[in-house]
């Protein structure tokens, strides 16, 4: 009995490392190029350009980041654009924040997340890495919607659900109602270049 569970315990620790590995992205060399995709977050409403989280991560990482928001853009919409930007731009990367204003809409979450899943399989097949960032469900709470999570599982993304959720519920973190300041938005920035470090795509300093 003690040999046989000698044998068995290294087999179940590696499939338990492997069920806990976090989704990894290729490092990125110094020429290439991240583009932000998403609405008015990524866009940087309520701020100057300058200000905006994809400058502020640019400065951050010493990449190019290509700030490709469109304010008030549902899924849909986005996923009508995605390819033009990527044929575009021809990044390395994407960092994907979309779904508030479905979500402001009461758009079906099925519809969402399908879309959102369209876009990540999209930049998969060329070849893309993505970092997924959750949007909260509408409510008290500011808990980032489920399907960001599932959709990270399903398609074996980064995933940052923190961060916007947690700045949301911030008054002094935010411009209006919906939109960040300059500090939230250089939060935003933080919280998103630890993540690309986290996943490998940026060397930790």
């Amino acid at each position: 009995m003690k040999i046989a569970l000698k044998l068995v315990l290294p087999i179940i620790w590696v499939f338990f490392l492997a069920g806990c590995a976090k989704p990894q992205l290729p490092p990125l060399q110094d020429e290439d190029t991240i583009v932000a995709f998403g609405d008015s977050l990524t866009l940087g409403v309520g701020v100057k350009p300058e200000q905006s989280y994809p400058a502020v991560l640019a400065r951050l990482s010493g990449r190019k980041v290509i700030n490709a928001g469109v304010s008030g853009e549902t899924t849909a919409q986005g996923l009508e654009r995605l390819a033009e930007v990527v044929a575009a731009h021809q990044p390395k990367l994407v960092i994907l924040l979309e779904g508030g204003n479905d979500m402001l809409q009461k758009q079906p979450e099925e519809s969402i997340a399908a879309n959102l899943g369209n876009m990540i399989a999209s930049l998969q097949d060329e070849g893309i890495g993505v970092l997924l960032v959750s949007v909260p469900e509408k409510g008290v709470w500011m808990r980032a919607a489920p399907w960001y999570e599932e959709l990270a599982d399903e398609y074996a993304v980064p995933l940052e659900d923190e961060i916007v959720p947690e700045l949301m519920g911030r008054l002094t973190m935010k411009s209006d109602y919906v939109h960040f300041n300059a500090q939230g938005y250089e939060a935003l920035a933080q919280a998103i270049l630890v993540k690309l470090q986290e996943a490998g795509a940026l060397l930790t300093p």
